[in-house]
């Protein structure tokens, strides 16, 4: 039979009347998974070695602005490219020529080449003002390489830049008007060349690295395709003999859909100091303890009665950390009275679990 535990709340009745009615201050978030681990699929866990986006980045400019591009007197870049374009269309400015544009704006363009992306297929971009335009709005991004890390174009952008926001008709405006998106908005001109791994071997890797979730894959993969077919190289790394040529993409699509059970992650509380927000994990526990922190009085204990006039946070071992939340929240106490105790819960060594602060 389990045990029972009791949450007793006490305040003094002085700080009662400074605190008048009590606030809920915190905010008490409690993840708490079923005693049976659920399986997931192995494709929610794991990726497959070299599988993998492309960063691509690219300097433009977006023109056809109605009056709200860049000051060009503060961003000389701008008058630059808008030169070097011209010249290479054709057209070369007088030497001494001092430009005021004001529909023009230049531009960072960012997006990313998904896997087995080929030439002809299009991909969304971002356009990101780095001068100081008020807004990006209308404009239309004139054609940008965009290139990878090695510094070869792998794309080709142009087009609309679509900004949204509200208006100031409607009550104020919303998003960054200096940045936009281009849907579809640039052209893959050259391929990045992807194997699905090395000779008859591929590599799985946990998103989490973690020795007992990359056992039970293992056995759960094993148990399906036969002894011998994958190996654990380390925490992270699965190593599987897969069939060559085009029964591989058939062979990787029933591996991902296999299911396995995760191992518990670390114990863990997130606390938000700004607004009291807790976020903790079913494997934290809490071994027994005593806090004083300020007026506070909570006793949680199989006997309440018993500590009737304590005047101590007193917390026997197996008790739950959410109940103590759950007091100091119900009491009004704030953010920074729950982050001490559980400091020094965590200090003292009372609390089985990593303390993180955001």
């Amino acid at each position: 039979m389990k045990q029972q535990f009791f949450v007793w709340l006490k305040i003094k009745s002085s700080t009662l009347k400074s605190r008048g009615t009590v606030f809920c201050l915190l905010s008490f978030v409690l993840c708490l998974c079923c005693s049976v681990a659920q399986a997931d699929r192995i494709k929610d866990m794991a990726s497959i070695q070299g599988v993998r986006e492309n960063q691509l980045l690219g300097y433009g400019l977006v023109v056809g602005l109605d009056g709200s591009g860049d000051q060009t007197t503060q961003t000389p870049f701008t008058v630059q490219s808008i030169i070097s374009m011209l010249s290479q269309l054709g057209v070369n400015m007088p030497q001494g020529t001092s430009l005021q544009l004001k529909n023009v704006a230049a531009v960072m363009v960012t997006a990313s080449l998904p896997p087995f992306s080929k030439p002809g297929q299009t991909i969304d971009v971002t356009a990101s003002s780095i001068g100081n335009a008020k807004s990006l709005r209308g404009g239309m991004l004139l054609l940008t390489p965009l290139k990878g890390a090695d510094g070869q174009v792998y794309a080709m952008a142009q087009g609309n830049v679509l900004v949204s926001g509200v208006g100031a008709a409607t009550g104020g405006i919303v998003n960054h008007l200096s940045v936009g998106r281009l849907p579809g908005g640039a052209t893959v001109e050259r391929a990045v060349p992807t194997e699905l791994g090395q000779g008859e071997f591929i590599n799985l890797e946990l998103k989490s690295s973690d020795f007992t979730t990359a056992a039970r894959v293992v056995e759960v993969i094993n148990a399906q395709f036969g002894a011998d077919t994958a190996s654990a190289q380390d925490g992270r790394v699965i190593q599987v003999r897969a069939p060559a040529g085009s029964e591989r993409v058939a062979f990787l699509s029933k591996i991902e859909n296999l299911e396995a059970s995760p191992a518990l992650g670390v114990a863990r509380v997130i606390i938000n100091a700004r607004t009291g927000s807790v976020v903790m994990n079913q494997t934290v526990t809490l071994d027994t303890c005593a806090v004083a922190h300020g007026n506070l009085t909570v006793v949680v204990g199989a006997d309440a009665a018993a500590n009737d006039k304590s005047s101590l946070l007193q917390l026997k071992k197996g008790a739950s950390l959410s109940e103590v939340v759950k007091a100091l929240n119900s009491i009004g106490a704030t953010p920074q009275d729950l982050l001490a105790i559980l400091q020094a819960m965590k200090s003292s060594g009372s609390l089985h679990a990593e303390l993180e602060i955001i």
